[in-house]
């Protein structure tokens, strides 16, 4: 899948112009519809919260979910304000990127709390982004570690400057977690995806690690089985509530 399905633009992580780094509080991401797709949440096997790039809305990743083809499941998708979840690139120092950075996370911490809390199981919630949006989906469950569904970064690494170090506490309990990038992608660092894969695996997941040669930044092919086959494993594991 190309990266014009899921970021509208291939400066995901360049710095933006002065006039949209003044946006105001007003602009911040709560409050911005949550678009859905696939099974009812009260009635799925699993809920795979997917979170977009820069510059695109949740309607251009939602279309990932009909390539995936797991019908059993229910995608949520929340919206950034200005199509922009933080206006820095994720590799600037982190307080250059609040207070939209800590909006974001609150918003993708909120959706996961309101489906624990209408019952469905941490273990049965998928967490999945595309560029911006799989750094901050990493960024919520090193934030938030515990038995999720998975964990997918499509194309993306955890936030923060070089020489960042991740000394969250806790563990993800087994949790599957799937990193997959091109090795010359232009907006993120192999180095970046090798540092996010050792702090999954010392916190306790099972990371799997893709790296792919001259890929670009986009989906591919081999990205899209990896994520059926995580999802099938959470979809095995569920009860049946249809």
């Amino acid at each position: 899948m190309s990266e014009s399905r899921l970021a509208a633009r291939p400066d995901d992580h360049a710095t933006l112009t002065k006039d949209n780094t003044r946006m105001s509080a007003a602009l911040l991401h709560r409050g911005q519809p949550v678009l859905s797709a696939g099974q009812a949440v009260d009635r799925s096997q699993g809920v795979t919260i997917m979170v977009h790039g820069r510059g695109a809305t949740p309607g251009d990743i939602l279309d990932l979910a009909r390539t995936l083809d797991r019908p059993g499941f229910a995608y949520l998708a929340p919206t950034a304000a200005n199509n922009t979840w933080y206006p820095y690139s994720f590799l600037t120092e982190t307080v250059k990127n609040e207070p939209w950075l800590s909006s974001a996370l609150e918003v993708l911490g909120g959706l996961v709390d309101g489906l624990v809390a209408r019952g469905v199981g941490q273990d049965r919630i998928v967490l999945l982004g595309f560029s911006q949006g799989a750094c901050l989906s990493g960024e919520l469950a090193v934030r938030r570690p515990g038995r999720y569904g998975g964990v997918v970064m499509l194309s993306g690494g955890l936030i923060g400057p070089p020489g960042t170090t991740w000394n969250h506490e806790g563990s993800f309990e087994g949790t599957p977690v799937f990193l997959g990038c091109s090795d010359v992608d232009p907006h993120i660092p192999a180095g970046r995806v090798e540092e996010s894969a050792a702090v999954f695996e010392r916190m306790g997941a099972l990371v799997t690690k893709r790296l792919y040669p001259g890929m670009g930044h986009r989906v591919n092919d081999d990205e899209i089985a990896c994520i059926r086959s995580l999802m099938d494993r959470v979809e095995a594991a569920s009860p049946d509530t249809r």
